[in-house]
């Protein structure tokens, strides 16, 4: 009986510490890849000035990492004295816990060269998964040990893009996706556990302008699972188009080339609901639709609704909320937020208050982190732009804030390079 009330009272204990209605953010897009968290308690109003800040460390390394949040701790990434490092930092106060090696470091790119890191950790179960810009995969336990690690180029036959490689991994099942874009192999299926290849899939390459791009198949996006009609699918932007893959074998089974931009860099990952994927990027492209439908075959073809070249998303991603879809839209400068009708894909409205930036959300608000450092707080609405709140980061760096917000926990963290800022965003 003892026994019985000791553990009652310690889950009493494990219970009270985490607030209700908290959730944790394990890697890219969060719990359901889709950049919005099911947390609640969250404050609908800002006070002016911001929410109060509960910590930051500034010493992750350079780079825009995505950060990922699970059981008490925090995981990004960054450059430090030449190398690529996972970090690992307690979720309660920065504090460094361990670091581990991902591989070289180093500022990949053409005309803006970024440091560090692109991709965003996946925690699965106990173990950690992170890509490095030079294509170092790896796979290290919770205690940061290192459990394997492959490369793109060298063993995967591989060709990095300009910028470096940036998906952030998608693990399903038993087996973790990798786009290392070579001139055979597009995406690879690997064993999470292993890293043997499961299966390969090529795709070919649509129209592209060499100026920007280069031989590399590799977008610069991050993949989604899709179940429809009882086949299970991954949805990727390769650098030219997008494609679903069956998950079981690879075969590619539809492809998409509009939404793909011409310089070879589409960026944000793809959306999808009831039948409907829909991908967007910058430059001389835009936003567009497709509606999957399965065929006698057992495949599966993907056939257009829209075409919206208001959607330049570059890559601060879109959120789709009760029938609307929202997304940042611009090239490499200025921008503004922007609302579409997801059925027809005809706009609502656009506003240029709400500069180009990256998307998340949380108990009904939407979390715009601007390039420039503002962070904006913003209430959905199909028929104009509500904002609920804005406030400045301060000591801002003189570089583009790309790393997208995460809220976990009732915190909201934003990252500026070497520097990462807890904010407290729950309710009193």
């Amino acid at each position: 009986m003892r026994s019985i009330l000791v553990a009652a009272c310690a889950f009493i204990v494990i219970q009270s510490a985490t607030p209700a209605g908290a959730e944790d953010w394990p890697r890219w897009g969060g719990p359901n890849r889709n950049a919005i968290s099911d947390e609640t308690g969250l404050l609908q109003q800002w006070p002016e000035g911001g929410p109060s800040l509960a910590w930051r460390v500034n010493e992750i390394g350079a780079g825009m990492g995505g950060i990922a949040v699970s059981e008490g701790r925090i995981y990004t990434t960054g450059d430090v004295d030449g190398s690529a490092w996972l970090f690992a930092l307690n979720e309660e106060s920065g504090e460094q816990i361990w670091k581990a090696k991902i591989g070289a470091g180093g500022s990949p790119g053409f005309i803006f060269q970024p440091a560090g890191p692109r991709a965003t950790p996946a925690v699965h179960g106990d173990r950690i998964y992170i890509l490095g810009q030079y294509g170092d995969f790896c796979c290290f336990t919770t205690s940061g040990e290192e459990v394997w690690r492959t490369n793109y180029v060298d063993d995967l036959g591989g060709i990095m893009p300009k910028w470096g490689y940036s998906e952030s991994p998608l693990v399903d099942g038993d087996q973790i996706l990798c786009v290392p874009g070579g001139p055979e192999d597009t995406i690879v299926a690997l064993n999470k556990d292993t890293a043997k290849p499961i299966w390969k899939c090529h795709v070919p390459a649509a129209e592209f302008n060499p100026r920007y791009g280069n031989d590399s198949a590799a977008g610069y996006s991050s993949a989604i699972v899709v179940e429809f009609e009882g086949i299970r699918q991954y949805v990727q932007f390769t650098s030219t188009t997008l494609v679903g893959v069956a998950a079981k074998d690879g075969k590619l089974l539809w492809r998409y080339d509009k939404p793909a931009n011409t310089h070879r860099i589409p960026c944000s990952t793809p959306i999808y609901h009831d039948g409907v994927v829909f991908a967007a990027s910058a430059y001389d492209a835009g936003g567009g639709a497709v509606r999957l439908s399965a065929d006698a075959s057992g495949g599966v073809t993907a056939e257009e609704i829209y075409f919206n070249p208001i959607m330049k998303n570059h890559h601060g991603g879109m959120i789709l909320t009760d029938g609307y879809l929202y997304g940042a839209a611009g090239g490499n400068f200025g921008g503004f937020l922007v609302c579409l009708d997801f059925a027809s894909g005809e706009r609502q409205w656009a506003e240029r208050d709400a500069p180009k930036g990256s998307l998340m959300m949380a108990d009904g608000r939407l979390y715009l982190r601007v390039e420039d450092g503002t962070m904006i707080l913003i209430e959905p609405n199909g028929d104009r732009y509500l904002e609920r709140g804005r406030f400045e980061q301060p000591d801002r760096s003189q570089k583009p804030a790309w790393t997208h917000p995460v809220i976990a926990n009732g915190k909201l963290y934003i990252r500026d390079q070497e520097t990462l800022f807890c904010y407290d965003v729950k309710k009193d």
